[in-house]
Order: structure tokens, then C-alpha cells, then sequence
């Protein structure tokens, strides 16, 4: 028997929710791939004892964000303006939103961002997400606390939106 057996299977099925959170921290389709090819390889390392006792999905998520979080050197994708670009882009409600969402998204701190996105995309509880970042539940309501705050300082046109509707 193969210590890989599975994680062919596991990376197939899982790959397009992996890359979406992969995304959503990340901010940028190439930081993401990255991001998610990083924690892959730290994963398959692991994979025999995790598809054995473990829960693959929740560590790789785990490391997701713990590995975001560690890239603090690398500069956070740049947004050069408020404005939507103009060739090919939809002008749809739903799209500017998504656009003025990342926007403020890309501004807050990498563990609010993190929070934002475990318990918003994932839609994971708080015990969850504070299991995911190895931190208090405690720390995530007050994470998600100042996070929220801080979205709606810098995307005040999107308070009454609610946010897995600017998700899709």
C-alpha cells in the first residue's frame, strides 16, 4: 500500500473549495496557486497519518491560513484604483460589489482577513476558526468584531449588502 494512497482522490475533490479559500486570502489567482501548491506539498508529507487518524480537509485549510499568515514579507497585491477596469468587465451591481469587497478585503490585517474568510466563505463557526488559526473563540468575535468594522469604514455602499451574497 502506497503512505499516498488518497491524496490524489482528496486534492480532485477538494481542489476548487482549496483554491477558492486559497483566493480569498490571497487576493491575487497567482498568490493563491502558490499558496495552495505550498500547503499541498507540506500535506502529501503528511498524508498517511492524516487519511489514516485525521481530518485532511481541516488541516489543509489550517495550513492555508496559518501559511498566508507566515508570508507577511511578501507584499500584499496592490490595488491601483477604486475603479473597476473598463475592457471586458461586466458593470453589473453584483461585480462592482465583489470588486469594491476584495478591494477592502486586500486593506484589513491578514488575521482579520483570515477570519473574515473562514467564517464568512467557509462558513465555519467560531470554534472552528478558532481551531483553524490556533487562537481563542474569544479572539475570533473580537477579530470578526474589528474586522466587520473595518469593512464597513471602507466599503460603506456595501453594509446592506450581506456578504455570502457578494460571494458568488
Amino acid at each position: 500500500m502506497d503512505r499516498h494512497d488518497g491524496f490524489r482522490e482528496f486534492v480532485l475533490a477538494r481542489q476548487q473549495a482549496l483554491m477558492r479559500t486559497a483566493y480569498l486570502l490571497a487576493g491575487d489567482a497567482h498568490l493563491a496557486e502558490d499558496l495552495l501548491q505550498s500547503v499541498l506539498t507540506k500535506v502529501v508529507g503528511h498524508w498517511s497519518k492524516l487519511s489514516r487518524d485525521g481530518n485532511p480537509e481541516a488541516y489543509t485549510r489550517k495550513a492555508l491560513v496559518n501559511q498566508y499568515i507566515s508570508w507577511r514579507r511578501r507584499p500584499s497585491p496592490e490595488w491601483p484604483s477604486a475603479d473597476p477596469p473598463e475592457y471586458g468587465a461586466s458593470h453589473d451591481e453584483a461585480t462592482l460589489d465583489r470588486i469594491v469587497l476584495r478591494q477592502a478585503l486586500a486593506k484589513l490585517t491578514r488575521k482579520q482577513r483570515a477570519v473574515i474568510v473562514l467564517r464568512f466563505w467557509e462558513d465555519l463557526t467560531e470554534a472552528q476558526t478558532a481551531d483553524a488559526l490556533g487562537c481563542s473563540i474569544g479572539n475570533v468575535k473580537s477579530q470578526t468584531h474589528h474586522a466587520l468594522a473595518r469593512l464597513r469604514e471602507l466599503a460603506p455602499e456595501l453594509t446592506d449588502l450581506r456578504i455570502q451574497e457578494v460571494a458568488r
